[in-house]
C-alpha cells in the first residue's frame, strides 16, 4: 500500500530493518543523549520502579505515586523504542529490546545484575551481529536481532536442562531421604 503512494519517498525497508550501517553522527549523538536521560532517570527512580513492577499497592504506600512512575517508566520506554527505529527499524527494535532482558532474566535473579547481563547480551550480540553482517553480505540490523534471538534461545535451552537436571537431582535426594 505504501508503494503504491505518489506522496511517499521513502524506502519500506529502510523503515522496517534501519539502517544501523548508515547512521549519522547527528543520529549517534541522538541516541547518546537518549541513553544518558533513559539512564540517568532510571538510577534515579529505580526503586519505585522496582516496586511499580512487583506490586503497585506497595509502591503507593510507600509513598510513591504508582500513577506518575507508571507513565514515567512508560515515557522512558517509547523514548528507547523511538530512538531505535533509525538504528535497527521498526521490526527489529522489539528484539533488540526483548531478547537480551530475556537472557537478563534467565540468568539472573536481582535486577541489577540482570540489567547488566542484557546489557552486555545487547553489545556481544551487536559485536557478532554486525561480523555475521560483514561476512556473509547480510542486512546488518537484521543480523544482530538475529544474534540477540540466537543468544536467548541458547540461554533459553540451558536455562530449561539446568532446571530439569536439578530437579532430578532433588528428586534423587528427596527419594533417598523418604527410603532412609
Amino acid at each position: 500500500m505504501v508503494s503504491r503512494t505518489d506522496s511517499f519517498n521513502g524506502d519500506i525497508v529502510r523503515i522496517l530493518f534501519g539502517e544501523l550501517l548508515g547512521i549519522s553522527a547527528g543520529d549517534l549523538w541522538v541516541q547518546a543523549i537518549a541513553t544518558a536521560v533513559v539512564l540517568l532517570l532510571g538510577a534515579i527512580f529505580s526503586r519505585p520502579f522496582l516496586l511499580l513492577c512487583f506490586d503497585p499497592d506497595l509502591a503507593q504506600v510507600m509513598g510513591y505515586s504508582s500513577k506518575l512512575h507508571h507513565n514515567l517508566m512508560l515515557v522512558l520506554i517509547a523514548t528507547t523504542i523511538i530512538v531505535s527505529f533509525q538504528t535497527v527499524g521498526t521490526l527489529l527494535v522489539f528484539g533488540m529490546l526483548l531478547a537480551p532482558a530475556g537472557v537478563g532474566a534467565l540468568l539472573a535473579r536481582r535486577v541489577g545484575f540482570m540489567m547488566l547481563i542484557a546489557a552486555v547480551t545487547g553489545a556481544v550480540a551487536t559485536y557478532v551481529g554486525l561480523l555475521v553482517s560483514y561476512h556473509y553480505s547480510t542486512a546488518a540490523g537484521a543480523s544482530v536481532v538475529l544474534t540477540a534471538v540466537v543468544i536467548f534461545f541458547l540461554v533459553f535451552a540451558y536455562a530449561a536442562v539446568s532446571d530439569a537436571i536439578a530437579a532430578r537431582r532433588h528428586a534423587a535426594e528427596h527419594s533417598l531421604e523418604v527410603a532412609a
